[in-house]
């Protein structure tokens, strides 16, 4: 690792005060808050806090957006608005060499439902896949308790997933429900979520920092629906690298 990424983390740091208290730091750049990976990511690590799995780090995020998007969006996913900065720009993602995502220069909206088509995104048509087959390997989403609400008219409980398909792994069409899900809401509220169409194709990453600020774990996503290098166990670089 160079050591000018080192000190653009550090400056980061110190620009935006993210402190903390504890042993560890996840820096996450979202690409714009209404990005299916922002969204995505920022409710795993919600649970992640819920789980109680987060006692030796802290979290902050980064995202392209403005300020009435960024309450939405923490009311909407859980996530931290005080953790959470928006900018009106990519400039920080750019300073840390971060994807753009696709650029074949006819506007953010071509080159997004060209890289959802798998181009310049290798892995997204897999992961869009996997929403709808379900993944043994995976954890579920919907506990049978949960109510599910999708466009306002389509209703019905977590215990559907049970009935048809059993429990205690992802079944068949729950994250693609969680991701319609999702999608719903970031439609409805376009204008506050989507800051500029131009950023739709912008990647994100992740960064674990020690005790010291030293970057100690490093992600760089280049696809959508891949905000993580373990997309069947996205949050599985926490739990093992914040162990005491």
């Amino acid at each position: 690792m160079t050591d000018k990424f080192q000190n653009n983390i550090n400056n980061l740091i110190e620009e935006f005060k993210f402190k903390g208290d504890n042993k560890f730091k996840l820096i996450v750049l979202f690409g714009l808050l209404g990005d299916f990976d922002s969204f995505e990511y920022a409710i795993n690590l919600k649970n992640f806090i819920d789980n109680d799995q987060d006692k030796n780090l802290d979290i902050f995020a980064i995202a392209i957006g403005k300020q009435n998007g960024k309450e939405k969006f923490c009311n909407f996913t859980g996530f931290s608005e005080e953790n959470l900065i928006v900018v009106p720009d990519n400039q920080i993602h750019n300073k840390l060499k971060v994807s753009k995502g696709l650029d074949i220069g006819l506007g953010g909206w071509i080159n997004m439902l060209l890289m959802l088509s798998g181009i310049n995104s290798f892995k997204t048509i897999k992961e869009v896949i996997r929403g709808y087959t379900g993944d043994r390997k995976a954890k579920q989403i919907y506990s049978e308790f949960d109510n599910i609400d999708i466009l306002k008219f389509l209703k019905f409980s977590g215990n559907s997933f049970k009935k048809a398909f059993g429990d205690g792994y992802l079944r068949p069409f729950e994250l693609a429900t969680f991701r319609l899900n999702n999608m719903n809401e970031i439609i409805q509220n376009w204008g506050d979520y989507i800051l500029h169409e131009k950023y739709l194709p912008q990647r994100g990453a992740s960064f674990l920092l020690n005790d010291k600020n030293q970057v100690i774990y490093k992600f760089f996503s280049s696809d959508v629906l891949g905000y993580s290098s373990n997309m069947i166990n996205p949050l599985g670089f926490l739990s093992d690298l914040i162990k005491e």
